[in-house]
């Protein structure tokens, strides 16, 4: 079991999500709860695809922390 930091990001009117670990692997939803289930399943799709086409399939390196500062 692998585990990949996805960042998601408020877009105005949805939330989008990306996988720094895999270029390419995007996503959006309208809550933040529906962006979880599509990156979800955005990941598992690229790496399908990664797999179907005989590539590496990158290790998770990437490492994300919320640092909380007063304003």
């Amino acid at each position: 079991m692998k585990e990949y930091a996805v960042v998601f990001e408020w877009a105005r009117t949805n939330y989008s999500a990306y996988v720094p670990d895999l270029p390419g692997c995007v996503s959006t939803g309208k809550t933040l709860d529906e962006a979880r289930a599509n990156i979800r399943e955005a990941i598992q799709g690229h790496i399908k695809v990664m797999r179907d086409f005989n590539e590496p399939i990158p290790e998770p390196t990437t490492v994300a922390e919320s640092i909380r500062l007063s304003a």
